[in-house]
């Protein structure tokens, strides 16, 4: 197959039909036609030749040079793409390093082979360049809802036609009792889209929550305007969702909009999930507000919320507990996705049982420490005491108010409850040098001697190995396992030290090594200050 004037024009228009059957750029195949000409050159000439070839766009010409780089001496290896100084000043006036030298060589004949191996370079560019045109278009759609065709079920997982394209709905992503037969219509959300050596893959989903935030901002015209806002969406998908609505409008029902007249904007959501029960919930910033929104339909008596531990005890009336936990801890576990908070979900009776224990325990704490009659340790309780720490280092004053309390009466109490804790210290510390514990974490600022126990106990005895801890070991924290959030119990929790006090005494113990420079805490400090600012 010689490239002929007769045939000349015949490569442009091939590559305008492939660029149109394909969609992608016309000068791509030309460009992909290009090399494979070159490539069966070097096949024809030699393969250590450097020979392009270059297509006329207007006249389909085709021109092949030979390509020769000018090279110092010591340098040239490639006696076929190179030459030397000297060897230029044949062909070159003046020649100098890194000229070239082109020259025009006579078009190739293409045997069968050679044409058949051009053929494939073709249509790998091409595929290459679909590839890309197909990632391009996709990957700025990752986050918004598609509409496909099935085309085929391959081991679950739904192969579907987006146009330009083919996507997959995995079978994790299907909505439970979800079934499809090739050609049905199929609307799903773009979780992501991925550049990989078979191509881009895109990936679809039907259970994400942005799936269901997707849809009302579809149905609902003012969160589309960003009138109202989605805080958050939980779903369990195919049986029930939560999703917490919000406006600044104080004219505007949220949730009125949102279920529309009738219910017809959240029934055409809820048709589209197959019958899946929406409840449209009030966000608040007030999060045991949220949260008592959130637990619908069941009614709340109390919230006790503990910030630090991101835990929240809700208590409910006995006959609301089955309602407000749910189906197989349905409700509590929506409520628990919607708020970001373990909800601790308890009747009134074991509110009451639980408190009523804990009165007796710290009635008895200060009855066996302090040795004092029960009468007087109830009193100490009454008036919030928890803990010796309280007693011993409280301003006067605070104990002045208990009935029966004068000054004498006060400074007795702080003084058996600091006699009581140092020589609870004392033997902490004892226990801890028994145990071998270095100076170095003995006389580290932040540790009381309990603590420095503690961590004996667990084999943590110099402040190499403190510096070494993780937060959670030492705060504690939740792993999610299978599905479930399983506790984990940390060394100093007993003590209520915090994930963010933890992270300090770390931060400050490898300092106090050398292993982290305090200017580095400093600028990500400022860092971190300009994000929340933003």
């Amino acid at each position: 197959m010689a490239i002929t004037s007769a045939n000349q024009l015949e490569l442009l228009q091939t590559a305008e039909a492939v660029a149109r059957e394909k969609m992608i750029d016309p000068a791509l195949v030309v460009s992909a036609m290009e090399e494979s000409l070159a490539r069966a050159a070097k096949s024809r000439y030699g393969a250590e030749m450097d020979i392009r070839v270059s297509i006329d766009r207007k006249t389909g010409r085709a021109s092949f040079t030979r390509v020769r780089t000018v090279v110092e001496e010591a340098d040239l290896e490639n006696y076929q793409a190179e030459m030397t100084v000297d060897q230029a000043k044949q062909y070159m006036a003046n020649p100098v390093v890194g000229d070239q030298y082109v020259e025009e060589i006579p078009p190739v004949e293409l045997g069968r082979i050679a044409a058949q191996s051009a053929k494939q370079v073709i249509l790998q560019k091409v595929r290459e360049a679909e590839r890309d045109r197909q990632f391009e278009e996709f990957k700025d759609r990752a986050g918004t809802i598609i509409n496909g065709t099935v085309k085929r079920e391959e081991y679950g997982n739904v192969i579907v036609d987006v146009g330009r394209g083919e996507a997959i709905l995995r079978r994790n992503e299907k909505i439970g009792r979800e079934s499809y037969r090739p050609g049905d219509r199929v609307r799903c959300y773009i979780k992501d889209v991925r550049r990989e050596m078979r191509g881009p893959q895109i990936f679809l989903s039907r259970t994400a929550p942005e799936f269901m935030a997707e849809l009302f901002k579809m149905e609902v015209p003012e969160i589309y305007e960003g009138v109202i806002e989605i805080k958050s969406v939980a779903r369990d998908p195919g049986s029930r969702a939560k999703i917490a609505v919000f406006t600044n409008d104080s004219s505007l029902d949220p949730v009125g909009a949102c279920v529309g007249m009738r219910g017809s904007r959240v029934q055409a959501v809820v048709n589209e999930l197959q019958g899946e029960k929406i409840d449209i919930i009030p966000w608040n910033e007030d999060q045991p507000t949220f949260l008592v929104n959130s637990l619908q339909p069941a009614q709340v008596t109390k919230v006790v919320l503990d910030e630090e531990a991101g835990k929240i005890e809700v208590v409910v009336p006995e006959e609301q507990l089955s309602l407000a936990i749910g189906r197989r801890g349905q409700n509590v576990r929506l409520a628990s996705q919607l708020t970001g908070l373990d909800i601790d979900i308890m009747t009134e009776a074991e509110e009451s049982a639980r408190r009523q224990k804990e009165f007796e325990e710290r009635t008895k704490l200060f009855m066996e420490t302090l040795d004092l009659d029960e009468f007087f340790a109830q009193l100490l309780v009454s008036e919030g005491f928890t803990n010796l720490e309280e007693v011993a280092y409280v301003e006067v004053d605070e104990l002045l108010v208990i009935d029966g309390v004068d000054e004498s009466t006060a400074e007795e109490l702080q003084t058996r409850a600091r006699e009581y804790l140092e020589e609870q210290n004392r033997k902490a510390i004892e226990r801890a040098e028994e145990l071998g514990v270095e100076a170095s974490l003995m006389n580290f600022e932040g540790l009381s001697p309990q603590m420095i126990q503690a961590l004996a106990e667990d084999g943590i005895k110099t402040l190499e190995d403190f510096a070494t801890c993780a937060d959670w070991e030492l705060a504690g924290g939740w792993t999610t396992v299978g599905g479930e959030r399983v506790k984990d119990d940390g060394l100093l929790e007993a003590f209520d030290v915090s994930l963010e006090e933890a992270q300090d005494l770390i931060m400050t113990a490898r300092v106090a090594l050398g292993w982290v420079d305090p200017e580095d805490l400093i600028g990500d400090s400022a860092a971190a200050d300009e994000d929340d600012a933003e």
